[in-house]
């Protein structure tokens, strides 16, 4: 996003906003996304070249999506359409295509179809696209807040190249603000308006790497402003009651931020796992999916290393339930600040993945007849438990060289203790007792 574009603002029906008016008229006047659009880069030598390709935008709200759709069809010279996957159909795709086949006709010139939150059509409404992407009636220019990988399928994704959009930064923020309060024709310039760097600074930290968030801010600023002056506490007043975090409850974001919470538990880091857990509360996260989640953490990361950690981990859900909110989501950051610090294994984890494993990829395999119970004559004039050693009566409860599993399956391992926290333990019991195993082959 940045500023630019548009017409003085008229007063009456037709007023438009603040962001609107500001649109960029040209990639000079465009702020941010210096990584796509640099002067080496290949996305500004096409726009400068005037050639067109399909392509999707990939990036957070506020990030320049549409405006930079609108200047590749301005400096390629080409008819712009745009069509809202929120509101649009397939009857509204065709109805673009003959407009697109018009244009062609009439003037022979090509056109930019902009598809705005392309994630929301179905899988019916992209392929409707394919064949008009495929012999050039128009260049596809879709855009998006979440991951193409999983919302656009392979067909469309194989046919258009992926520009990711990153949120802008506080810098840029504050120059598209600059920009508004600078430009009489189309901005706030001439008002007399007066905002001094900490309330600048406020303002960019606020619209969270937004440029239309921090417009929308600064206009309403302007409008309670009755002084000209736009304080630190006009924005505070401004700003009330709104997150300043980006978050989707179930999108990218979403996903992004529980894996951060999850490998900074795994990586032993409690500050940074504490940060992320405050980033979903604060977004509105459900605290007991962080609940679920975090028992998943006791179980894969650290398991029999700390089995304190399951326990904690589950009182935390448990008072999460029966309190609600506020002290259920501290007792959670008790219980990540807690995970995060406690020895680490993986070694359950593994041996319940390996052990799947083998139990899906070697069939239906016999349980030995040793291990069989025999409730009845006929179970035992068939061997069942035959020659079952009873632990309780070996030495050290342990039945030495005894074999548990399938005959086919015989010296399997699959849970191999790491040398921390308490399975350095288990691990020094287990060496103990092959090295009885061993012992009982020899006699």
């Amino acid at each position: 996003m940045s500023p630019a574009a548009s017409a003085p603002v008229p007063d009456g029906h037709d007023y438009r906003p603040l962001a609107d008016r500001l649109r960029p008229r040209t990639i000079a006047e465009y702020i941010g996304q210096e990584h796509i659009l640099g002067p080496d880069k290949p996305l500004r030598q096409a726009i400068e070249a005037g050639q067109l390709h399909s392509m999707v935008f990939w990036g957070p709200p506020g990030t320049g999506k549409t405006t930079l759709a609108r200047l590749l069809a301005s400096a390629c010279d080409a008819q712009f359409l745009s069509v809202s996957a929120v509101l649009a159909g397939v009857k509204d795709i065709r109805a673009a295509i003959d407009q697109a086949r018009d244009y062609r006709e009439a003037y022979g010139k090509d056109t930019v179809l902009f598809v705005d939150e392309v994630h929301r059509f179905n899988k019916s409404q992209q392929d409707a696209f394919l064949p008009f992407v495929e012999d050039g009636t128009v260049t596809f220019v879709g855009a998006t807040t979440e991951n193409p990988s999983f919302e656009l399928n392979n067909a469309l994704l194989s046919r258009v190249r992926v520009y990711v959009l990153r949120a802008l930064t506080g810098e840029a923020i504050e120059r598209v603000l600059q920009v508004a309060l600078e430009d009489s024709e189309r901005g706030l310039g001439g008002r007399g308006l007066q905002l001094d760097d900490e309330a600048l600074q406020q303002l960019a930290a606020a619209a969270d790497g937004d440029a239309r968030r921090a417009l929308n801010l600064v206009e309403i600023a302007a409008d309670l402003a009755t002084d000209g002056r736009i304080t630190p506490e006009l924005l505070q007043e401004v700003m009330a009651g709104g997150s300043l975090r980006r978050f989707d409850k179930g999108g990218e974001a979403f996903y992004d931020q529980i894996s951060a919470l999850h490998k900074a538990v795994r990586g032993s880091s409690p500050d940074a796992a504490l940060y992320w857990f405050c980033r979903m509360i604060d977004g509105g996260c459900d605290p007991l999916y962080v609940a679920r989640r975090v028992v998943r953490m006791a179980t894969e990361d650290i398991g029999n290393a700390d089995p304190r950690a399951m326990q904690i981990a589950l009182s935390a859900w448990d008072t999460q339930e029966r309190l609600g909110s506020p002290e259920g989501e501290l007792a959670l950051g008790q219980a990540i600040v807690y995970l995060a610090c406690a020895a680490k294994s993986n070694a359950a984890y593994v041996a319940y993945k390996t052990a799947m494993k083998d139990a899906q990829n070697n069939g239906s395999l016999e349980v030995p007849l040793h291990l069989r119970n025999a409730p009845t004559k006929l179970m035992k004039d068939l061997d069942y438990s035959k020659n079952y050693r009873y632990a309780h009566d070996e030495p050290e409860g342990y039945a030495a060289g005894e074999n548990y599993f399938p005959d086919e399956l015989k010296g399997r391992s699959y849970y191999k203790p790491v040398e921390r926290g308490l399975e350095i333990k288990i691990a020094e019991k287990l060496r103990h007792l092959r090295e009885l195993d061993a012992k009982a082959k020899k006699r």
